[in-house]
């Protein structure tokens, strides 16, 4: 039968487009081939085009010409007006054929366009300073600045910006200089409230969290990390204007090693990654805001018993200078052997010095500098925190590869058990001793302890003191129950807070004069008196 070729394909019946319910492949090719035409491509890019520019047009367009359809012997379908292939119909028909036919669907995008800003139809999500404060927020704090900058017209002096520090920044008052200059970095020695104004409110830092303003404020510029330097002004501005620290302005050089030894303590516990280098997520992990903002408000600064307590930082100091004879602040193996009353082993204070467990500040070789010193000693008298465990286990573990075996457990605690039989007391074998350490660890597996397997362990420091404190692991063995109740009662204390308690008493009375052996302080120092 003679097919007669029409000019414009849209008067072509879909009923004669229909297949044979057998032949499903002829359709996809049939369609393949209309879409490698031109006039195809042509239609389709309009299209785009069109609904990039928002607009649409429901007319056929550049339709297929005769010449093309008679070109090709196979038919072809208007695209604007074309609709999804009907099923191959059966021999009794398709039940789609039966249906009322309507009007091809709009090409158009179902989306109505208003002629409103597509920023009011998408809100903004990306801020390059943070998501701004409400408004509501910022109106009050913007009075609030207002009432303080008024009558000061030309801005405010350092020393009266403390209380723009305090009631609408809100931080801690001793954060006011470093505030000031981060505002001021030309060095004008003022403060101008729209200066202000573009710093806290329009920088969206009245939005941020008070451990990303305090980053913010004490960070150098381009710097994405806190170092040591860093947090000198804040602990100047302490030392200056807190009250429990007001007996230290005439010793100018404690000044200086009080602020440093707080320091130290902040690195230690917060600069998990050990580089010297304090990140926001780490500031935000650790606990110096809230110990900051005790400080502000305590007036005894021996309360704020994170980091700040001068009786600690005492503690830590007189140390340090007992075992430096000399006073060159510096000690070496043998100067450190004497800690604790000959506690530890010498193999231990081998690995110290090998700087395995953290590489020292100078380098003199065998030498210790004062930092040094002080993150051993809070890593010596505090085996339960996570940075403690950290630097011990880097010790025992002599392999570097992970794992603590029972062959380098055993290298330790030879030592151990020789200074045990010097005491004329019954030894206690290392096998026995490495059963009550499974025991007492319970570690994933047998063979061998994992740095993760101490860290779910309450009991973990008692390892290191079995295998290289000889002091510690006697006390351990002969524990007071009553000491132990005594614990219990204060569980918010660490074991670096008890032993700087009784330590500074200690200390105290020796340079009062007192008999330090005297009923006062037996409670106290009843753990952790030496047996020789």
């Amino acid at each position: 039968m003679d097919m007669e070729i029409v000019g414009d394909v849209t008067s072509v019946d879909p009923e004669l487009l229909q297949l044979p319910e057998t032949s499903p492949q002829v359709a996809e090719e049939l369609f393949a081939q209309w879409l490698s035409l031109p006039d195809t491509g042509r239609l389709v890019k309009s299209l785009i085009d069109d609904a990039k520019a928002g607009t649409c047009n429901n007319t056929p367009g550049n339709s297929l010409t005769s010449s093309a359809v008679g070109s090709n012997p196979l038919p072809s379908i208007n695209p604007a007006a074309s609709v999804p292939p009907l099923s191959p119909r059966s021999a009794s028909g398709s039940p789609r054929s039966m249906k009322k036919r309507t009007n091809p669907p709009s090409l158009c995008s179902p989306l109505k366009f208003t002629g409103k800003l597509l920023s009011e139809i998408i809100p903004q999500f990306y801020f390059q300073n943070g998501c701004p404060p409400p408004k509501e927020l910022e109106e009050q704090c913007i009075s609030r600045i207002n009432r303080l900058f008024n009558g000061n017209s030309e801005g405010l002096q350092v020393h009266e910006f403390k209380q723009v520090t305090k009631e609408i920044c809100k931080l801690p008052s001793f954060l006011s200089s470093a505030l000031f200059r981060k505002i001021d970095p030309d060095c004008t020695g003022m403060v101008t409230r729209d200066a202000f104004i573009k710093y806290w409110v329009d920088s969206n830092m009245l939005s941020k969290d008070i451990a990303t303003q305090i980053f913010r404020i004490l960070k150098q510029p381009n710097c994405k990390y806190l170092t040591q330097v860093d947090f000198k002004p804040v602990l100047r501005e302490l030392l200056a204007t807190h009250p429990g620290l007001e007996f230290l302005h005439s010793s100018p050089e404690f000044q200086e090693r009080y602020a440093e030894t707080v320091v130290y303590r902040i690195f230690y516990h917060i600069n998990r990654s050990g580089n010297g280098q304090l990140t926001l997520r780490e500031l935000k992990r650790g606990n110096l805001i809230a110990a900051m903002q005790h400080a502000d408000e305590e007036d005894d600064i021996n309360k704020v018993l994170r980091y700040f307590s001068y009786e600690h930082f005492y503690v830590i100091y007189c140390k340090f200078w007992e075992l430096d004879t000399d006073h060159d602040f510096l000690i070496d193996k043998e100067n450190l052997i004497r800690y604790g009353n000959h506690a530890l082993t010498y193999r231990i204070i081998d690995r110290i010095f090998s700087q395995v467990p953290r590489k020292f500040t100078i380098n003199i070789e065998e030498k210790m500098a004062y930092e040094d010193f002080v993150y051993f000693i809070l890593a010596e008298e505090d085996k339960s925190s996570e940075p403690s465990l950290d630097y011990w286990f880097k010790c025992i573990d002599l392999d570097g590869n992970g794992v603590v075996t029972a062959n380098e457990m055993q290298y330790f605690y030879e030592e151990q058990l020789h200074r045990i039989e010097c005491m004329t007391q019954e030894p206690i074998l290392f096998e026995d001793i490495l059963c009550q350490i499974v025991d007492m660890i319970q570690p994933e597996k047998e063979d061998y302890i994992t740095l993760r397997d101490l860290k779910g362990c309450k009991l973990s420091g008692n390892m290191f003191n079995i295998l290289f404190n000889l002091n510690k692991f006697v006390a351990f063995e002969t524990r007071d129950p009553f000491l132990l109740r005594q614990e219990r009662e204060n569980p918010a204390l660490t074991d670096w807070d008890r032993f700087a308690h009784r330590e500074y008493i200690r200390l105290s009375m020796e340079e009062d004069g007192e008999d330090v052996s005297n009923g006062s302080i037996e409670v106290w120092d009843g753990s952790l008196e030496a047996p020789f």
